[in-house]
């Protein structure tokens, strides 16, 4: 029985992803759930199991090129003999692949030279593609690629002889490639940060709003503060300061369902009763690894140190690149944290289709008059940005007060 490796869906707002590396080839023996591909996402670098146990006879999308939600990325063939008869007869070869392979002495490393004098590569079954399709090499090289590199993908071809093959007017005179200064470097945007710019256009598309608000978080601050080395010895994790919040944006959550709801391409509002919080994680040191959005689900759930513990463990997993394609699903609001590097204010952007985003600032301590007093306590901003279609502004204020009613009140045993 012949299954079939897909794409799978890794939440509302992801259509699309790249085969990043076949860690399987054709003709290679599989054991079910053993990885067989990594593919990429704005969301998550990750590993497919394998569906099934038999051989992988075919591979329809290529490392490197982009693939749709759901679509087929290869075969995996149960029956090893029917496997065995399939490869050695070239019957699992898919049509691109079979042109591809028929093409590749003479056009996998032919360049292509474009009027500005610059040097492209397509990848074989490319060439091949346009090849059969009539299509120029002038004309395959003005194409604008949305691969790796800038470089042109079957899906890009597909979409080109779909629109009737218009091509691109070019400049007379023909623009100079970019070329560095002494003290700059070039590079193409390519990958998880490609994917991410994509993602954040799509976001920015909705019509938002953010509204700060200040929180007087003394009394977080002193139960952090005089529990943090107990409470590590009891429950074996680390208190940090985002605990806190996610607790409290749950309960606020809970109370203003509106803030928990996504908008459908459709224009359905989808209002969640479960609170599935996503945290945004920054990787690599710097942060130039990319950023990914892993779930702690069912919040409305869990205590404090529930929330901990989950927080920490996905946290590790992210940073060493073991988070599932589960692991960024199903997020129904956002929680970011710039505060932890020192910002103390920013406007989020939210991670459509949700319809929120917290983000929170630097713990600083600061003066502030309490009862025509003037007191130290330990000040911070918090930042709600929202869809405007999904909340209205007051729905916005109130959430924000609620919020700050549960920081400031704070208490561990209630």
């Amino acid at each position: 029985m012949a299954v079939e490796i897909l794409f799978p869906e890794l939440g509302e707002s992801v259509h699309e992803g790249q085969v990043s590396k076949w860690l399987k080839q054709v003709g290679d023996f599989v054991k079910e759930d053993e990885p067989v591909v990594e593919i990429m996402t704005d969301k998550v670098n990750t590993e497919l199991p394998s569906p099934a146990t038999g051989i992988l006879v075919e591979i329809t999308v290529p490392e490197g090129d982009e693939v749709e939600v759901f679509h087929k990325m290869g075969v995996i063939e149960e029956d090893e003999a029917k496997a065995r008869e399939m490869i050695a007869s070239g019957a699992s070869a898919s049509v691109e692949t079979k042109v591809a392979v028929a093409a590749v002495a003479t056009a996998a490393n032919e360049p292509v030279v474009t009027p500005s004098g610059d040097r492209k590569w397509f990848t074989p079954v490319v060439r091949a593609m346009a090849r059969e399709s009539g299509i120029s090499d002038s004309q395959l090289a003005a194409i604008s690629g949305t691969g790796q590199g800038g470089r042109v993908t079957k899906k890009d071809l597909v979409a080109y002889l779909k629109n009737g093959g218009a091509v691109p007017k070019l400049d007379a005179r023909p623009s100079a490639p970019t070329v560095a200064g002494p003290e700059q470097t070039v590079t193409k945007l390519t990958g998880m940060r490609k994917m991410i710019a994509d993602h954040m256009v799509r976001s920015a598309q909705s019509p938002v709003v953010s509204t700060l608000i200040e929180v007087d978080l003394t009394a977080v601050v002193d139960f952090r503060t005089n529990n943090k080395e107990s409470f590590q010895k009891q429950h074996g994790v680390k208190l940090t300061y985002t605990p806190f919040f996610i607790e409290a944006i749950t309960n606020t959550l809970v109370e203003f369902p509106a803030l928990n709801s996504s908008l459908t391409d459709d224009d359905e509002v989808v209002t969640n009763r479960a609170v599935h919080m996503g945290i945004a994680v920054s990787l690599g040191e710097d942060g130039t690894g990319g950023l990914i959005v892993p779930v702690i689900r069912d919040c409305h759930k869990k205590t404090l140190v529930e929330v901990a513990r989950d927080l920490a463990e996905i946290a590790k997993r992210a940073r060493a690149s073991q988070l599932g394609t589960e692991d960024v699903k199903g997020g129904t609001f956002t929680l970011t944290n710039p505060g932890t590097y020192g910002a103390t204010l920013g406007t989020p952007m939210i991670n459509a289709p949700q319809a929120g985003i917290v983000g929170i600032y630097g713990i600083k301590k600061r003066p502030v008059v309490i009862n025509d007093a003037i007191a130290i306590r330990s000040m911070v901003n918090i930042v709600l940005t929202y869809d405007h279609r999904l909340v209205d502004g007051m729905t916005a204020g109130k959430f924000l007060q609620a919020l700050r009613r549960r920081l400031e009140e704070f208490d561990f045993y209630r």
